[in-house]
């Protein structure tokens, strides 16, 4: 009986530090958009002796529970990496019940109702099932008046950049321009107009966890003036308070934007 009674402790002082978190930050320092990079399901599984699927099917989980943290907030836009393109190289006994996880976890968001789904990365190196299944969500969900969640699968920095400008020259040789002309103009903003993330905001705050302290290629073009986040809690173990300090951390820095 005295456990019970102890963890009623715990979770009304957890509850205390909670709120006293929350109220260090006002509305207006609440970042517009946030990049999330989920790391650390495989290790999570394996410190508990389960197979790495499990880790993945807790971190999937995990998201939904980030998304509404998010929405409370009043977050307009969200990024969340579920799947590297560097991912895709993995073994296919953990890769296929990874995009099968993958999803799932893009219908259940789907099926939510309140945010619009919208897929970023090379959706051709997906398998077509999993490729269907993300252009359904963002079939389904752009007429949603809610938080934008971008889902990044088979996505890696260089290959955005790539598809990027590989875009920018087919839609200038179509209009007759040649690559002379085309030197001479191109400039950042042509560049981002065909970034997976076209007409969002760049991301004002991304938050790494697991303890790894950095970006792996995750938005490179975009956080160029982001604040950063790193939090040694694995994926699947990440809490509302935890977010909510990546928040406090974020309303406590200057932002200089490259200054």
């Amino acid at each position: 009986m005295r456990i019970p009674g102890k963890q009623r402790v715990r979770d009304v002082v957890y509850g205390l530090y909670e709120r006293r978190v929350a109220r260090s930050f006002t509305a207006d320092q609440i970042p517009r958009h946030i990049g999330v990079i989920i790391d650390g399901n495989r290790r999570w599984a394996r410190a508990v002796g389960n197979p790495v699927s499990s880790g993945h099917k807790a971190g999937a989980s995990k998201i939904t529970d980030f998304l509404e943290w998010c929405d409370e907030v009043g977050v307009k836009v969200v990024t969340v990496w579920m799947l590297s393109t560097d991912n895709l190289t993995r073994p296919a006994e953990e890769l296929e019940p990874l995009l099968r996880i993958i999803e799932q976890t893009v219908e259940e968001l789907t099926s939510i109702g309140r945010w619009q789904i919208h897929p970023v990365g090379a959706l051709d190196l997906l398998p077509a099932p999993t490729a269907e299944a993300l252009k359904a969500a963002d079939a389904a969900t752009h007429k949603i008046d809610g938080m934008l969640v971008n889902v990044a699968v088979g996505y890696g920095g260089r290959r955005e950049l790539a598809d990027a400008v590989r875009s920018l020259l087919l839609e200038e040789a179509a209009k007759g321009i040649s690559i002379e002309e085309l030197a001479e103009r191109v400039d950042v903003e042509h560049i981002a107009e065909h970034l997976y993330t076209k007409g969002q905001p760049d991301p004002d705050l991304v938050i790494r966890t697991s303890g790894e302290q950095r970006l792996g290629g995750f938005l490179l073009w975009q956080s160029a003036l982001s604040e950063f986040y790193f939090c040694e809690a694995l994926w699947p173990d990440f809490r509302h308070v935890d977010f909510l300090r990546a928040i406090r951390s974020y309303a406590q820095r200057e932002r200089r934007f490259g200054t």
